[in-house]
Order: C-alpha cells, then structure tokens, then sequence
C-alpha cells in the first residue's frame, strides 16, 4: 500500500465466514484509518466499509456472561462457534442469510446519524422503507431486521451492525438462554413478530445485492472526491498484529473469560441505556476485585467503572460516589452520556444501602 496524502476510501470483502478471523480483521483494519490521535503512516483512508458474514455463529457483547447468555456446549457440539466482539450490546446469531458491515472512520468525523443513513439509504434504494429506532436498531414497519453496535479506539470509531437477509430464527432460541420448552415455544413466536427478514419484505432480494447496495450507499456518503480503493481481505499482509488478534479473539479467556467466586451480586435493573449485574469480592470491608456483565452500548465505560470500584471501602455510600465520579455529559457511545449511566448506577448502589 502507497502513503499518498490524496483521499482514499477503503471497501474490504471477505471469504473468510470464521467469526474469530473476521472480528480479529475488522480491528486490524480499524488500523489503516485517519486519526487524530496517531498519525502513522500506514493509517491512510479517510473512511473503511468491511463487509462480512459468520457461519453458525453466536456473537456476544463485550461485557456479556458468556454462562449465562448462551448455551455454548450446545452450540460446540452442533459445530457452531461463540465469539465476543469487541463492542458493547446484547448477543445474536449469524449464520449465511445475514450480512455484517462494519464502517470505520475518523473519530473526528465520526457522525452516527450519517453512518446510519449508509444502511438506511442502501435498503431504500432495495426499494423497502427503512427506518432508525431507540439507541441501536433499524426497523421496517415495527420489525427490527438490523442491529448496531459502536466503539472507538485509538482516535478512531467504528458502527458495525447486522442485516438479516434470510436469516434461520429458530437458532435464536436454540443458542440463546431460554429458561424452559414452554417459554421457547413462545419465545420463537415473539421473535418471529419482532424480527424481519428482507426477504418477508422483498422475497427475490439476496445477500449479494445487499451487500452491493450497502457499498454503493458507502461510497455516496462517504467517497466523494476520494479515491475508491476495492480488496479482499486475504489480498492483505498477515501481520503478526492481524495473527495476535486472531489468537485473542479466539481464546477461551476473550470468550468465555474467568470464573470467580463472588460474595456480592447484584442487579441494576432495565434503564434506557441496557443492564448490569455487578459482582462484587470484599476483604475485610473493601472491594478487592468487581467484575459488570452488561449489554449496554458503551462497554469501555463499564470496564472504567469496574476499576474504580476496585479499593474502595465496601459502603453504597463511598461505592455510588466513586461511580458518580465517573465520566461526563459529552462522552457517549451512541447517544446516552456516560454521566446518565454512572448516575443511574450509582443511585442504584445507594438504594441498597450496604
């Protein structure tokens, strides 16, 4: 790749259908874009659109109970795989009827409204009615058929999101926790009401032309005067940066993570932002470790959070205020500000009155 200072706009595709390999790329490329914060040479695009798909896969937040979220043996066991991806948010199933995009830009230019319009637009123009509802979701008529997910990391953000083209529903509720037979069953009917295939809407529409559309709507919002540079992933360079992402995202510990023993666990409840569950090891009246499952958006936050609990005298008092210290009303993920989180948190501590 040349280091020319003229715009370029990037476009990647992939073979690859592993879950691990494709979320390890989609950080590796996060790396070839404009920052800000780290000029290196080699992050020369003004804008990267990756379009990819996993086979038989669960996909959950970053701050997710692998335990508790799915039933992983299973999903061994039937050849499926169980990633974590790198952002916050709930878990999901992809298999080949879904297509997943991942736009990176500069985090300065960064506009999730814009980004948005990417999707929107490009099933508009499929000729379907697409619009954006609640913090994360894009719905035709009052049926979710994408969900999206947001990060940044070292001066640039990254929106990745699915789009369920034809996408088989029934795994849902095979991989994803269900308490008993009964409530599957009624489960599957929920979810069929509340999802939406393209396909229900548009029956010959396929995932290559999705995946055209998406491009398309790309390059107009995002490539003009730019140079529009077009790779498959297995064109790139296998680094011994892209090989240690690989190696993390497949890892027992970045999936599943350790397993403790707490004395304390607790529930925050549902807030428009998501939930949490907060666990907490105390040693002679002061947190010596937490951990927070959530599927909230921001899940850099939560990972702040964890740490400031940390030594900190085992009272709600002394707990709330150590959380309340924590970020502000402009740093968001999304739309809901870090205050409004630490906030509803730490109120949510104080009512238990440790």
């Amino acid at each position: 790749m040349n280091h020319s200072q003229d715009p370029k706009i990037l476009i990647v595709t992939t073979r690859s259908v592993n879950p691990w390999h494709n979320l390890a790329l989609e950080e590796y490329l996060m790396g070839f874009c404009k920052s800000d914060a780290d000029p290196a040479p080699e992050r020369q695009y003004s804008a990267i659109l990756y379009l990819w798909q996993n086979a038989h896969t669960v996909v959950i937040g970053r701050n997710q109970n692998a335990w508790s979220e799915s039933r992983a043996a299973l999903l061994e066991e039937d050849s499926g795989h169980l990633a974590r991806r790198s952002t916050g948010g709930g878990a999901v199933y992809h298999d080949m009827g879904n297509l997943n995009f991942s736009i990176i830009l500069p985090r300065s230019r960064f506009d999730l409204g814009q980004s948005f319009q990417v999707i929107l637009d490009a099933v508009r123009n499929l000729g379907l009615d697409a619009i954006r509802s609640g913090r994360n979701d894009i719905l035709i008529g009052d049926r979710k058929f994408s969900g999206n997910a947001f990060r940044y990391l070292r001066g640039v953000a990254l929106h990745h999101g699915t789009i369920m083209v034809d996408t088989d529903v029934e795994p849902l509720l095979r991989y994803l926790t269900v308490s008993d037979t009964k409530l599957k069953s009624r489960a599957i009917k929920s979810v069929r009401s509340r999802v939406i295939n393209l396909v229900e809407a548009k029956e010959d529409i396929t995932v290559s032309e999705t995946a055209r559309a998406v491009t398309d709507s790309f390059v107009s919002i995002y490539g003009q005067g730019a140079e529009t540079v077009r790779l498959e992933a297995e064109e790139l360079e296998r680094t011994d940066r892209l090989i240690t992402l690989e190696e993390r995202y497949a890892s027992w510990d970045w999936r599943y993570g350790r397993t403790l023993e707490f004395d304390i666990q607790f529930e925050t409840g549902r807030f428009p932002w998501g939930q949490a569950e907060i666990l907490l090891k105390v040693d002679q009246g002061f947190i010596t470790e937490s951990v927070i499952y959530s599927d909230a958006l921001d899940s850099d936050f939560f990972r702040e959070i964890q740490e400031a609990l940390k030594g900190v005298r085992f009272n709600s008092r002394e707990m709330a205020e150590a959380v309340e210290s924590l970020g502000s009303h402009e740093d968001s993920v999304g739309e809901i500000s870090q205050k409004t989180i630490a906030d509803d948190i730490g109120n949510v501590i104080r009512d238990r009155a440790f």
